[in-house]
Parts: structure tokens; C-alpha cells; sequence
């Protein structure tokens, strides 16, 4: 296996994420700079535009903690192809254990892939349902970023619709002969619009920033799953496979 092989090429997710939240928290800056946030707080009674934020943050701490996790699995899987590659027939070689790969979960599915060949004998080697198990281990769970995403955006539209009854409740039994009560009515419909209007922007912006990050940490989780289709194909299997008729 040549160095191209071993190589992970963008299979760390953590400096495009670092440099996309560094963006995210500079514009943050900006607008708490202009007043623009401390408006929006003001001009949201139903505190939902805080809340969305909020569970914005607490998204963006729980992909900060899978992309550090899918860091971690990329640095191993490609020590776990260094060690295949530089000693594969002591590690895969009959007799032999396969205690000199490091910890990690492309380590492990190497491991239940000799594991598998050995209890299975002279049979061929089939890892499609191995994979399967790795894939699900790799993506851990990645998929509450669609489901975080997902609810912003919903509670950006529940905001939406808050809005619209604050704004044409005080419609109902106006007095139109009733200046005072006019202007208290254009008051109230103009609160329940900036409601409307807040809630909708921090949802949908809050929703599509959150989905970005997570595209970057399932490209990662992608390409390491790639990578180890590639190393145990090749290397792997193939080992095994050739040394099944000799046992």
C-alpha cells in the first residue's frame, strides 16, 4: 500500500467547523455591536427567539462533541492503516492476534472481520453486513442534528404564528370612532408583527447554520467510512481470504 493510501484527506472535521463557528460568533458580535440583538430580545414577549438561540447553542455543543469524536475516529483509523499496511501479515497472519492495532472503531470492525474468518473457515469473506454495524457506529448519534435543525425551523413558524394572533386579535370588537383604542390596536398589531417577524428570521437562520455544521461532520463521517471500506477491501479481506485455505 503506497503513503497515498494511508493518507485521510480531509477526514477531520474540526478546523472547517472551528472556522465556521469563529465566523458564526463574529457576526454574532456585530449584531449585539449594532443593538440588533438586544432589540430583538425586547421586541419578543414570548421570549421564543431566545429560546431558538439557545437551542441553537446546545446543538452546536452536541455536534462540537461529534465532530471531536469523529476527529478522534479519523486519527485512529488512520493509524489502524499504518499498522495494517506495515506489519499486515504479522497483525492478520495465522496465529496471530490482532492486539497491535490501536483502539478505535475501524480497529474494531478489523477485529471482527478475523474474528469472522476465522470462525467461519474456508468460506469467502463477506464484511457487507460488518460495514453496516460500522457505518451505524460512526454515525452515532449525528442524526439529532436533522432533528435540531428540523425543530428550529418549527418553533421559528410557532413564532410565525404567535405573531399573526397577536396581531390581528385587537382587530376583533375595534372601535374604529375610538382614536385612543386605535392607536393602543396599531401598537398591539405592530408588537405581534415584530414577533412574528423575529421568531421566523432566528428560526430558519438558526435551522440552516445549525444543518451546515452538521453537513461538515457527516462529510467527515463519510469519508472515514470510505476510507475504511478502501483499507479493509484491499488489505484485509483479501488477507484473509488468501490464508483461509491454508488453515
Amino acid at each position: 500500500m503506497s503513503q497515498r493510501r494511508v493518507d485521510l484527506p480531509g477526514g477531520d472535521p474540526l478546523p472547517p467547523w472551528l472556522i465556521f463557528t469563529g465566523l458564526s460568533l463574529f457576526a454574532f458580535v456585530l449584531l449585539w455591536y449594532f443593538g440588533l440583538i438586544g432589540r430583538m430580545v425586547a421586541s419578543d414577549p414570548t421570549h421564543l427567539s431566545l429560546t431558538i438561540a439557545l437551542l441553537y447553542v446546545a446543538g452546536s455543543l452536541h455536534c462540537l462533541w461529534r465532530v471531536l469524536a469523529i476527529s478522534r475516529e479519523g486519527d485512529a483509523a488512520l493509524k489502524a492503516a499504518q499498522a495494517v499496511v506495515g506489519n499486515g501479515r504479522r497483525i492478520l497472519g495465522p496465529g496471530e492476534g490482532t492486539d497491535g492495532l490501536p483502539p478505535g472503531l475501524v480497529s474494531a470492525h478489523i477485529r471482527d472481520l478475523a474474528t469472522k474468518a476465522a470462525l467461519q473457515g474456508a468460506e469467502r469473506l463477506d464484511q457487507t453486513l460488518l460495514l453496516r454495524v460500522l457505518a451505524s457506529r460512526l454515525r452515532g448519534s449525528n442524526a439529532f442534528g436533522a432533528f435540531a435543525s428540523d425543530t428550529l425551523m418549527k418553533l421559528g413558524l410557532l413564532g410565525t404564528i404567535i405573531g399573526f394572533i397577536m396581531m390581528l386579535a385587537p382587530i376583533a370588537g375595534l372601535d374604529t370612532e375610538n382614536r385612543e383604542a386605535v392607536r393602543s390596536s396599531m401598537s398591539l398589531m405592530s408588537d405581534g408583527m415584530a414577533v412574528a417577524m423575529y421568531t421566523t428570521l432566528v428560526g430558519l437562520a438558526g435551522s440552516v447554520l445549525l444543518k451546515i455544521q452538521y453537513s461538515l461532520l457527516d462529510s467527515a463521517t463519510a469519508k472515514i467510512f470510505a476510507f475504511a471500506v478502501d483499507l479493509t477491501e484491499v488489505h484485509v479481506v483479501s488477507a484473509l481470504d488468501a490464508r483461509a485455505p491454508a488453515e
